[in-house]
């Protein structure tokens, strides 16, 4: 990736993808990595600023593991060359506390890039019937 360049629609997806494996992999270092120093998360629980360092820490606790996704239906904007949103369907087979789970859901992000790289600002998912 040039580091002035805008990025393409694979390399915003490929980013986007490097944190969902990290999540599957409970790789808790390269969430942390990934995020913002804080970020902004929307979801089933509501809206919380969480800090770098609780992001790894929640990927690699709790009683929850991510089996497979796919994206579907990806749309990128780069609106200026340090950031890149990306909003895409994604279906997720995910086990919680014991319980196989099948789940879809609309989600988004906005990537900024800073001296550290690209890094995830703000995250949201809404659970699709």
């Amino acid at each position: 990736m040039n580091a002035h360049a805008m990025l393409t629609k694979d390399e915003v997806v490929a980013l986007e993808k490097s944190y969902w494996d990290a999540m599957k992999s409970k790789d808790g270092r390269r969430t942390s990595e990934l995020s913002g120093k804080t970020a902004l998360v929307t979801g089933a629980q509501g809206v919380m600023r969480i800090e770098k360092e609780k992001m790894g820490k929640m990927t690699e606790e709790g009683n929850w593991s991510l089996e497979s996704y796919v994206l579907d239906d990806v749309e990128v904007s780069t609106p200026s060359p340090d950031i890149a949103l990306i909003a895409y369907t994604v279906r997720q087979s995910v086990t919680m506390d014991g319980k196989s789970q099948n789940l879809r859901a609309a989600d988004s992000s906005v990537w900024i890039r800073g001296s550290n790289g690209w890094e995830c600002h703000a995250h949201s998912e809404t659970f699709l019937k």
